[in-house]
């Protein structure tokens, strides 16, 4: 049944989508869908507002609105589903280490988003961090991405050929201006268009004006590393 209440609204053009809302949303009717915060089911939100003090963004407010009444039942319903999700994810991932000892155990990614697009330059743990810029098909070439380049570092993601490359070349040139960053690894394929990310990257931090070497890494469409240097931003 709908009826005026209190439940929360997501402003999309201030939501980064980092998820720290979704663990303080103890209904779960909080996810991170296409790189932003969702709002699963009106009836699943109850409308006391726990999720919004983590909000870097100030992305959530708690507003009255038409919508269906908050339902208890369908909570535990959508909690017991999701845990069983979890767990047959958890027991296919056991079963495939099992089968291929070498295979890395999960992800080691310490934040979200990581499309370069969708990552503001006032993100928070852009501050003070090790910086890894690496283009989309390096995820699927190099079987050892999560514990060798993931792992320890902040990731940005894109593809220089589909992609806006001035907007990258942008959001680059503010992150070297304004963040602190300990170190900056380019990742990406030998392949010819993959070649225009590291020009992004130098283009960037010749308009930031600031002092950064980059470690380059040139991975080959077989999965080995065939490049790997400190490269001048000149």
């Amino acid at each position: 049944m709908k009826k005026l209440r209190k439940i929360i609204e997501i402003n999309e053009e201030l939501c980064n989508g980092c998820g720290q809302c979704v663990p303080d949303c103890a209904e779960g009717s909080l996810q991170i869908i296409d790189g932003k915060a969702r709002l699963v089911a009106d009836n699943l939100c109850d409308g006391l507002g726990a999720c919004l003090g983590s909000c870097p963004t100030g992305a959530l407010r708690i507003i009255e609105r038409v919508g269906d009444e908050f339902d208890e039942k369908a909570v535990e319903t959508f909690l017991k589903k999701k845990k069983k999700e979890e767990i047959k994810t958890q027991s296919i991932s056991t079963c495939q280490s099992v089968n291929n000892p070498s295979a890395i155990s999960g992800s080691t990614l310490s934040h979200w988003p990581v499309r370069i697009s969708l990552i503001p330059a006032s993100a928070p743990f852009l501050e003070n961090c090790d910086l890894l810029v690496t283009a989309d098909c390096t995820a699927v070439a190099y079987p050892n991405i999560n514990s060798d380049f993931v792992k320890g570092r902040v990731v940005m993601m894109g593809c220089p050929k589909f992609d806006d490359q001035p907007f990258y070349v942008d959001r680059f040139s503010e992150i070297f201006k304004t963040r602190n960053l300990n170190s900056v690894t380019v990742l990406i394929m030998e392949v010819p268009c993959c070649g225009a990310m590291v020009q992004i990257i130098k283009k960037a931090i010749a308009e930031s004006g600031a002092d950064i070497k980059i470690r380059l890494v040139v991975i080959a469409t077989n999965g080995t590393i065939i490049e790997d240097k400190m490269d001048s931003a000149q």
